[in-house]
């Protein structure tokens, strides 16, 4: 615990959730928002945070099976954000940006709301305030440029409406440079899903979890960043199921964890979660499912004849396990033979297994592989296309897969491109648009001249921060639309002009919206109002509306009427696939699962109907040799390690709320969680200063924290650590190998146990 920390901010030993969290509602509560938090929580909208979901038409509270109390933690730091008053004035006009480029993650956020329109000139060291009618002509003339040059990049905590109109605006225009937070962190399970089973999102509902009795739960810390789900993990574990945990870092939410939506059962002992935890080397996750494959097959249990009828590709699979050594699986995963096999065994005996991850499995350079090993072992175990079963990415922002349903992507789908001409009138370029790592590459090379952001902190959010900045820097105009400051309206700078534009958030935008579940389920957003007094707000859909009204008048569809809503979505019943009850929803208020995506039988939207299996590979997982970063200097000692980049506790993608993570013991950012058997090896110790170094920078005086992380891995804060890698992406999705880092740690040796130390 930091020295001003107090016990309430502390942990509860060996638990995760519980009255740390009653202690932050309360804290809420009885802030001067408290009044207007109750009110919002209560608001009939979709929250704020994770795309596990909750709100709606049935009220803040409740899910889509009615279910009351589903509101979390997450949930109220996120709208405490939204709630704070706005900037103070003169803040931008005092504060040069060499000032605003030293502010923190959360330093930035606690500004407070944006509530004018700002820009920031070539040459000037401050912002300044400017009209609506000077930003419209900047944008105007900045997408006038020719298409190709022209890009956006999109955050999930938007609404369907604006994404699709972004889309509809860019490819109208003839760009499909359409870079999105997704190419960031769930694009493997995308890729990965679609090539098996022909769609790319969770087979599985809110009803079909709650009738599977074993959850495989890998690469993800849900406590801390969807812990909605850990209410579905405590009734499951409640009616006798099982859970298994894959993951290097042993989270004390996933051993245990106190929910407030059981008061008497689970909050005050907790409730048991993870039945089994594996710890594999990070970025041996396909290892691991082989071994887990390996062994259904030896014990006699792979479901032959289901794969007969439901899969093809399968033959080579099995083929490919039967050559691949007990050694070489274990080797690759630092995991036994018998732990693996316990594993299988727990499987193939439950009656219904959901296999369910996050980016501990995408964010590496075979994150493809990863999910479709996982999507393997679904299938040899028949564990897909029935109910209480299937494959269930995790996904972060709340909106992140609607984003994907509405046309935000490079990878547009043939029905949906089909749809679009037929709409436009025309054919849709051809030409490949940048996903976010290709838009950063193409900023750099200079071929980008104006960049839209519909949210989000693109600087923030890359790898190699100072590669990002520069390549940012190129950019004529970028054009940042948002809710609050962040580091990246002061890093991510462009050449000639950077504007600032303040947007309503999600409940108090004055038109209804709508939103997209991790669980295709699409929720609708009542109206609301701000509490910023005086200021100068539009909605994200009455902008990019009234710049396509602008920039094409009624060509080739009347855009000055897409300022409605309503007519956005009857838009969208028109060409997306899956979304017809949109267009009658202003009507029905009727929420409605997307159409074709939930397998309660095995048949596929692929050409034959089946899913489509291949063999994974074993991954390549060498580090280099301390010499690779410049080697230890004189009286050093030091390791390499595979440092996970991680959100804290206190965190929601780039956003920092807290500064401290209690449930690790890491009481501020500048530390690195390590193995005490890593620390006794190399002379370093406990609480130690230290310098991280990593392929694209350095960090130096990190505190070191000795952990329950498995040997030869380290874990620092995402997104500081970013300075230290490059972009190690998957080829096949452009996403960055965030969770397996290489970096050198050293520092001066540790004196022996007894020895004077030196002044802290």
């Amino acid at each position: 615990m930091s020295d001003n920390a107090s016990p309430a901010d502390a942990a509860t030993p060996g638990q995760g959730g519980g009255w740390p969290l009653i202690d932050g509602w309360a804290k809420a509560t009885l802030s001067p928002r408290g009044p207007k938090l109750w009110q919002t929580l209560n608001h009939r909208s979709a929250c704020l945070s994770c795309a596990w979901g909750t709100g709606g038409q049935h009220g803040g509270f409740v899910d889509e099976l009615g279910e009351p109390l589903q509101r979390c933690l997450k949930s109220v730091e996120a709208i405490m954000a939204e709630l704070q008053p706005a900037v103070s004035e003169g803040v931008f006009g005092r504060q040069s940006l060499a000032d605003l480029q030293q502010l923190s993650s959360m330093e930035a956020d606690r500004l407070g709301r944006l509530s004018h329109p700002l820009l920031l000139r070539e040459g000037r060291s401050h912002y300044e305030r400017i009209g609506w009618d000077d930003v419209f002509a900047i944008a105007e003339a900045a997408f006038r440029r020719p298409p190709e040059r022209v890009a956006s990049y999109s955050s999930g905590r938007s609404s369907n409406e604006a994404a699709y109109l972004l889309q509809l605006l860019l490819r109208a225009m003839g760009s499909n440079n359409l870079a999105d937070c997704s190419d960031l962190c769930h694009a493997p399970s995308t890729v990965g899903l679609n090539a098996i089973f022909g769609s790319g999102t969770s087979m599985v509902s809110l009803e079909s979890l709650q009738q599977a009795d074993c959850v495989v739960l890998v690469g993800s810390n849900a406590p801390a960043n969807h812990p909605r789900l850990m209410n579905e993990l405590i009734k499951l574990r409640q009616r006798g199921g099982t859970v298994i945990v894959i993951n290097p870092v042993i989270e004390v939410g996933l051993l245990k964890f106190g929910s407030p939506a059981f008061p008497i059962r689970s909050m005050l002992a907790g409730s048991e979660i993870a039945s089994l935890f594996l710890q594999p080397v990070p970025g041996s996750d396909t290892a691991v499912f082989l071994g887990l494959q390996k062994a259904l097959l030896e014990a006699g249990v792979v479901k032959r004849d289901f794969l007969a009828a439901h899969a093809e590709g399968w033959e080579a699979l099995l083929e490919q396990l039967e050559v691949t050594t007990w050694e070489a699986i274990t080797a690759s995963c630092g995991l036994s033979r018998q732990e693996l096999e316990h594993a299988a065994a727990v499987i193939a005996a439950a009656r219904g297994v959901v296999f369910a991850w996050a980016m501990g499995i995408t964010h590496h350079a075979n994150g493809i592989d990863n999910v479709q090993a996982i999507a393997n072992t679904a299938l040899l175990s028949g564990n897909v296309g029935r109910p209480g079963a299937g494959t269930m990415p995790i996904r972060g922002h709340s909106n992140v897969q609607g984003f994907g349903s509405m046309g935000v992507t490079v990878k547009l789908r043939a029905e949906m491109q089909q749809a679009l001409e037929q709409l436009l009138g025309r054919p849709l370029s051809r030409v490949p648009g940048y996903d976010t790592r290709a838009l950063i590459e193409a900023a750099a090379a200079g071929r980008v001249d104006s960049l839209l952001c519909l949210g989000g902190n693109l600087w923030g959010a890359n790898p190699d921060s100072g590669e990002a900045k520069r390549a940012l820097g190129r950019i004529d105009t970028i054009l940042y639309l948002a809710t609050k400051p962040n580091q990246g309206h002061f890093h991510g700078l462009a050449a000639r002009q950077t504007l600032v534009l303040p947007v309503f958030n999600r409940f108090e935008t004055p038109h209804r919206t709508t939103t997209e579940s991790g669980n295709n389920y699409v929720r609708l957003n009542e109206p609301g109002t701000t509490h910023l007094r005086g200021a100068d707000l539009i909605s994200e859909v009455a902008f990019l509306a009234e710049l396509a009204r602008r920039r094409m008048g009624s060509d080739p569809i009347d855009w000055g009427r897409l300022q409605d809503p309503a007519y956005v979505r009857e838009l969208i019943g028109r060409t997306v696939p899956g979304y017809g009850p949109i267009a009658r929803i202003d009507a029905t208020r009727q929420e409605f699962s997307v159409e074709g995506r939930l397998f309660e039988r095995p048949h596929f939207p692929t050409p034959s109907g089946r899913a489509r299996m291949a063999p994974t590979p074993l991954p390549e997982l060498s580090l280099p040799e301390a010499a690779h970063f410049g080697g230890l200097g004189p009286g050093e000692t030091g390791l390499v390690l595979a440092l996970i980049t991680a959100r804290s506790y206190g965190q929601h993608n780039t956003v920092v709320y807290k500064a401290g993570d209690s449930y690790r013991g890491m009481p501020h950012r500048h530390t690195i969680l390590m193995n005490r058997a890593d620390l006794r090896r190399c002379g370093l110790a406990a609480h130690q200063r230290v310098t991280v170094q990593g392929e694209a920078g350095a960090l130096e005086g990190v505190e070191i924290i000795p952990g329950e992380i498995r040997e030869g891995a380290a874990l620092m804060f995402y997104p500081e650590v970013n300075v230290l890698m490059k972009a190690v992406i998957d080829p096949r999705c452009g996403t960055p190998a965030f969770k397996r880092v290489p970096v050198l740690v050293r520092g001066a040796l540790a004196p022996e146990p007894g020895a004077a130390q030196p002044p802290r």
